[in-house]
């Protein structure tokens, strides 16, 4: 895909940024919208369907947090990439975004170059994903539907976010083999993109939660694995 087929939304509460932003990124020839909050975005997709959203998170009417849990309901933009904007490294912080269906973090203040390379490392991760082989999987009484990113356990179907049925989908390729911390965050995330460090923890935690504790097990000091 070239630049000039990518539509990007930056969403920032600062004029400054924006302009910076949409700036360097129209310089790559990108296409791009700007909004100055969740609201203001709401509209503009109405318009525009990005492929990826770089989205501040401490914004008035409507934060980046919510503005994400918003956008993970409309299937339309299930694939989306969302990046975000900010100069907070809180835990806390990181975890809620990566609930709602983030994908990255991009830190204020903001160097050209490396946001233009986070950018394409992104829609590159993206690309491989949606080139995979389409497949059912039926392993234990689950069924892992990669084409219609469903899971089914006992006739029951199961909400995933992207993120985290892409790792269930990884472990579940090789049962009882364990995926060093390291081999997930190059597979899932890609070895050019930078995450928060407890990423990991928080979609094993989730998965678990609509999983059940049977499936993914921990080995300590290495990484997880799926059983059955």
């Amino acid at each position: 895909m070239s630049n000039s087929n990518v539509k990007i939304l930056v969403v920032d509460d600062e004029p400054d940024i924006l302009d910076f932003i949409s700036y360097n990124l129209r310089k790559e020839d990108y296409q791009v919208q700007t909004a100055e909050n969740g609201v203001d975005a709401q509209d503009k997709l109405k318009a525009f369907t990005p492929d990826l959203i770089l989205l501040d998170i401490m914004m008035p009417e409507m934060d980046g947090v919510e503005f994400c849990r918003v956008l993970r309901t409309q299937p339309q933009f299930d694939n989306t990439i969302v990046a975000f904007l900010t100069a907070r490294n809180e835990d806390f912080t990181q975890i809620s975004a990566l609930e709602v269906g983030g994908d990255d973090f991009i830190n204020k203040p903001i160097r050209p170059r490396v946001l233009i390379s986070r950018i394409k490392a992104l829609l590159r991760r993206s690309l491989r994903a949606n080139d995979t082989n389409e497949e059912v999987v039926q392993i234990g009484d689950l069924t892992i539907d990669k084409e219609k990113v469903l899971v089914i356990r006992d006739q029951t179907k199961i909400e995933l976010a992207k993120k985290e049925f892409e790792l269930l989908s990884l472990l579940v390729s090789k049962p009882g083999k364990v995926f060093t911390r390291e081999e997930i965050f190059n597979r899932i995330w890609g070895t050019d993109v930078i995450v928060g460090n407890r990423t990991i923890d928080v979609h094993i935690r989730k998965l678990r939660e609509k999983l059940g504790d049977d499936y993914i097990k921990t080995a300590k000091g290495i990484g997880y694995k799926f059983e059955f």
